[in-house]
């Protein structure tokens, strides 16, 4: 199986790892440490990040950006909070940075732009703001398929909203809510919207960091 729900650990040969946190109301929890930089994405409720001193404020949509060996800790507000929590380790820091560091994305401040089959994305996390390792991103695909493709990056695809269908040579796997997978570089496949009209967001995390765009047609 390659489609699993909760934690998705790093493996050999893949510096990425992710799984998602919850917190209850007025609770709170570390969520960075130790050599591997995280990338949390809040994908219902919201709260603060405590960082460096200061707190940034955590709302539905939006990311934050915490390096390797600062300290930062989050804490939930009356809704409660549930992340995903995305880290990347060191091996991978191959880019400078092209843009100063952001600590917080909010959603609704980033561009679109489009990829394969008419799909979207909005990038939340690259170099362009200071995520050198890697680049987390929320991805749009209408219903129906695009054509068999593959990436040049490592890749996990977390599923935000919607349903639908993880498609590789050797079978299909049904995606729903908080469901996973791994894709390596190179390994060809199509996620499927199975909707009549509903648009299925992902939330993709890769590196080396780029472009959600850059797809090839085997």
């Amino acid at each position: 199986m390659r489609v699993t729900a909760g934690i998705t650990a790093p493996r050999e040969g893949s510096e990425l790892g992710l799984e998602t946190i919850r917190l209850d109301a007025g609770s709170s929890a570390a969520v960075a440490g130790g050599d591997r930089d995280t990338l949390l994405f809040v994908f219902a409720g919201g709260g603060v990040l405590a960082l460096g001193g200061d707190e940034h404020v955590l709302a539905t949509g939006s990311a934050a950006f915490v390096l390797a060996g600062e300290e930062a800790r989050a804490a939930a507000g009356p809704e409660g909070l549930a992340a995903v929590c995305a880290t990347v380790g060191p091996a991978v820091d191959r880019h400078a940075p092209l843009g100063p560091r952001e600590i917080v994305v909010p959603i609704e401040r980033v561009a679109t732009g489009s990829a394969t089959g008419s799909r979207s994305y909005q990038v939340l996390l690259g170099p362009h703001n200071g995520s050198t390792r890697a680049t987390l991103f929320v991805g749009y695909v209408p219903p129906g398929r695009a054509p068999w493709h593959y990436h040049l990056y490592d890749e996990i695809v977390w599923i935000w909203k919607g349903a639908g269908r993880f498609h590789l040579a050797s079978g299909v796997e049904e995606l729903a809510p908080e469901s996973a997978f791994r894709l390596a570089p190179r390994e060809v496949h199509i996620v499927e919207n199975v909707s009549a009209a509903e648009e299925l967001a992902i939330l993709g995390l890769f590196t080396p960091a780029g472009s959600p765009s850059a797809a090839y047609l085997p």
